[in-house]
């Protein structure tokens, strides 16, 4: 079994719970602030349905929910 160097006490624990809690929502925050903006480049690009897609966590690229066009990635 590993021993660990570092155990956090109950007051620690409680921080880092409150900190999650702020993260969560935070995260939420922004994926609104997302969809909005995916919402704004379908109005104005006449394109429905697109949006951000991302691989293992990042954001890589555009595409459309019917994947009736191909991905634009970053680079382009």
């Amino acid at each position: 079994m590993r021993k660990y160097k570092i155990r956090p006490t109950k007051k620690q624990k409680d921080i880092i719970k409150e900190a999650w809690e702020q993260m969560q929502l935070d995260y939420s925050e922004f994926l609104s602030y997302v969809q909005v903006t995916e919402e704004w480049m379908s109005r104005k690009t006449g394109i429905d349905g697109l949006e951000f897609f991302m691989i293992d966590g990042d954001y890589v690229g555009v595409g459309n929910a019917d994947r009736t066009m191909k991905l634009i990635s970053m680079e382009d």
